[in-house]
């Protein structure tokens, strides 16, 4: 990940809720059995906290994270009328992880389409999921209208685009599509379109650069998604376009995600806690696995990470085992054992 965040050998980890024990506790396995010599400082979060710590988000969670700099979570539930919009955000704003990373690759073969590779970047902290919204009250109904505020900053514009722009030089990308819409929001995405223009000039010769209206973008993604390589856009745009991307190589069971920031970085589940299968042993913990080697990557070693993900790659492909959304019949144990088996 492009961060100054560079952990050590201890991660915080967070089970989560639902499916999360049945998938960390497989991709733990898998990455001590891939030799990857980290620690593990295991912490709750999500609706499971609620009856030790009377919180959903501990602030000795928050205390580990801050102290590790990397976490590794699993799949938080939010409980109705805690006072959190969203435990995952809480965490996001807490640390400042203001890049969201939501690579999508081909794992599962003879889908719609083969051979996927692409990288969306997502701004994590502005646009309208600030929650600056009220209703307005008019004739006697307090909630006549509600109005809610789109905020964009040339700080936050600028880290965002420049890291698009830093991720794609060091991992070898070629393009960075910036996708808006200000053709309607002249002011808020004119902001984000202008700051992408002028940044794209100090990168002329070594990536290119284009711009796309959000809703063109959307419909290309599906007609023809090979034209794209990294996108990057606001808050809003990337949580919608990065799960019709993970739809195209599977699902979100099969999309990692990494929230970065200056000094820590957060790796995720994007799936979610599914409790309707959970304790059921048939959970897919491809997601959060990719995610850890996100993390891999992140603490520099990428070596481990491209073991484990070729692993992947040599028990889904060669149908050494696979879970019921890859059209198999294996549960999460058999698909463990599978590729701590491929690592060899």
């Amino acid at each position: 990940m492009n961060s100054g965040a560079q952990g050590g050998n201890v991660v915080t980890v967070i089970a989560g809720d639902g499916i999360g024990a049945e998938v960390t506790d497989a991709v733990l396995r898998v990455l001590n059995a891939a030799g990857a010599g980290l620690e593990y400082d295991r912490r709750e979060a999500g609706v499971g906290a609620i009856s030790a710590h009377g919180t959903p988000l501990p602030q000795s969670t928050l205390d580990s994270i801050d102290a590790n700099r990397v976490a590794l979570k699993g799949p938080l539930a939010t409980p109705a009328g805690s006072g959190f919009r969203s435990v995952n955000v809480a965490i996001r704003k807490h640390f400042d992880l203001y890049a969201n990373v939501r690579p999508v690759r081909t794992i599962v073969p003879g889908g719609r389409y083969e051979d996927i590779d692409l990288v969306l970047i997502r701004e994590n902290t502005e646009g309208l999921y600030v929650g600056v919204e009220h209703f307005i009250g008019m004739e006697g109904d307090p909630k006549a209208a509600a109005e809610s505020v789109m905020i964009t900053t040339r700080f936050g514009s600028e880290r965002i685009v420049r890291f698009a722009f830093d991720y794609s030089l060091a991992h070898g990308r070629k393009k960075v599509t910036l996708a808006h819409k200000a053709n309607i929001l002249k002011h808020t995405q004119g902001l984000f379109l202008e700051v992408g223009q002028r940044l794209a000039g100090d990168y002329a010769g070594r990536v290119g650069f284009e711009d796309r209206i959000i809703d063109a973008t959307a419909m290309y993604l599906v007609l023809d998604p090979y034209r794209f390589d990294v996108l990057v856009m606001e808050n809003m745009f990337g949580d919608i376009l990065s799960d019709l991307m993970a739809g195209l190589v599977g699902g979100l069971g099969f999309a990692p995600a990494a929230n970065v920031g200056e000094r820590h970085a957060v790796f995720e589940a994007v799936h979610g806690s599914a409790p309707d299968i959970a304790g059921q042993g048939v959970a897919n913990p491809t997601g959060l696995l990719l995610s850890a080697c996100l993390m891999l990557d992140h603490l520099g070693r990428s070596a481990t990470a491209n073991r484990i993900r070729d692993a992947v790659s040599v028990v889904v492909r060669g149908a050494l085992a696979r879970t019921h959304d890859m059209g198999g019949d294996d549960g999460t144990a058999a698909f463990t054992n599978a590729v701590v088996r491929a690592l060899g």
